[in-house]
Formats: C-alpha cells, sequence, structure tokens
C-alpha cells in the first residue's frame, strides 16, 4: 500500500502580493501559482503510477475459485443435456442403455486419459490441454446447435441447453485464460478446430457428431472439476 501526504498552505495575503507562511514570505502570487499547479501534477502522477510500481501481483486463486465454481455448476447438468439429446435423436438413440463410446471426431480431443499420465502433467499442459477442449467445444456445439435446429426445430428445449451449454463453455474458456494470465502462462491461440464442415452430410452423422460432442462436454467438465480441484488446492484463497 501506498501512502500519500499532501501538505496544504492556508496563506495569508500581505503587502506586495506575498503570502507568508511562518513569518517568512514564500513568494509572489504568480509563483505561488505554479508551485501549487506542479505539487498538483506531481501528486496525480504519483496516484497514477502507484499501483503499477507499487502493486501486489495477481493471485490466481480468485480466478481458480471462479472457473471452479462454474465447472461444478455446469458438471450438475451435463447427464441432462446428453439424455434430452438422446431422446429427440430416435432410435437408436434414444434406445434404453445407449451407449457408443467407439464413436469418436478427429476434431474434437478425447477427455479420457490414463490417471498416471494426468498426475504427470504439470499445471500448464493440464491448463492448455483443458482449453483447447473448451475452445473446440464451443465451436462445435455451435454446430451441433446449426444441426438440430434443421433436424428438430420443434425441440426449443433441446436447442436452449445446447446454447446454454456453450455460453458456459465460452465462460470457462475465459476463467482459465485468467489462471493462466495469473500463473505467467501462455495462452495457446484460437484456432479453427473445425475446418471445412461438409453441408452434403447424412442425418444419421450428424446425430452421432452431436452425440459425440454432447458426451465429450460431460467427459471434458468433469476432467476440468478434477483439473481445478487440483490447483484449488495448491493456491488457497
Amino acid at each position: 500500500m501506498s501512502v500519500l501526504y499532501l501538505l496544504i498552505f492556508w496563506p495569508k495575503e500581505s503587502k506586495g502580493s506575498r503570502y507568508r507562511f511562518n513569518s517568512k514570505f514564500i513568494g509572489t502570487t504568480s509563483k505561488t501559482k505554479h508551485l501549487a499547479a506542479a505539487l498538483s501534477a506531481l501528486c496525480l502522477l504519483t496516484l497514477l503510477l502507484s499501483p503499477v510500481i507499487l502493486g501486489a501481483p495477481i493471485s490466481p486463486a480468485e480466478p481458480i475459485s471462479q472457473a471452479y465454481s462454474l465447472a461444478l455448476y455446469m458438471q450438475k447438468n451435463t447427464s441432462s443435456l446428453l439424455q434430452t439429446y438422446l431422446q429427440y435423436q430416435g432410435s437408436p438413440f434414444s434406445d434404453p442403455g445407449f451407449s457408443a463410446p467407439e464413436l469418436q471426431l478427429s476434431s474434437l480431443p478425447p477427455a479420457t486419459v490414463s490417471f498416471k499420465t494426468w498426475h504427470a502433467m504439470d499445471d500448464g499442459e493440464r491448463l492448455g490441454r483443458a482449453q483447447g477442449a473448451f475452445l473446440a467445444l464451443t465451436q462445435h456445439l455451435q454446430l451441433v446447435g446449426d444441426d438440430q435446429s434443421d433436424l428438430n426445430p420443434g425441440s426449443p428445449v433441446l436447442l436452449a441447453q445446447l446454447g446454454t451449454a456453450r455460453l458456459r463453455a465460452q465462460g470457462l474458456l475465459g476463467n482459465m485464460a485468467a489462471i493462466m494470465t495469473a500463473l505467467g502462462l501462455p495462452i495457446p491461440p484460437e484456432e479453427d478446430t473445425l475446418g471445412v464442415v461438409s453441408f452434403g452430410t447424412s442425418a444419421f452423422e450428424r446425430k452421432c457428431r452431436g452425440y459425440i460432442v454432447t458426451r465429450e462436454y460431460g467427459h471434458w467438465t468433469d476432467r476440468a472439476v478434477r483439473d481445478l480441484a487440483l490447483l484449488k488446492a495448491k493456491y488457497p484463497r
């Protein structure tokens, strides 16, 4: 904290347009005005520069806590999103117990990783991979939303949930960028993860794509909670 002391003179005018302070002449009215202006400018400069020069480094604890709270909130809704999505796609997606873990997208990194590999990662690697994944998810969720607007235009609940998931993924992406900035880590540049999308893709292929995206959204959210819990313990508030 910087402390700024200001001396305020209450002058008494005497003959010759001079100011008297403690029975000593300190200058003419013109000189005193120039001195006051200089002091004011110096005080203003001190107030502007002191936070930069003397301010404490940004703590990562606050953005970590915010990101962790958001990830936990997202985690409560990922299962509902996936089930709602499957319900609107018809058979075989809506069949009880449907699961196809072998289906993957080359443009979307899978969240599955062995504990040994995950535990060996440093903070920068975990955050970098999570940020890359949620960047891809925001773009893929937009695509899935467009697909469903075409395939299931009469499903406002599903479309709303997809839009909300995309916004939350964007929010978590911003929180992770703030964490990386606070930790002094480089933020990866945004990329077009989708690339060229074929507009001739069949309805079944688009339904499969949406299933993979909503499934991986849940898996990456679970992984983000685990990543952020580790950081939260490392950088307590």
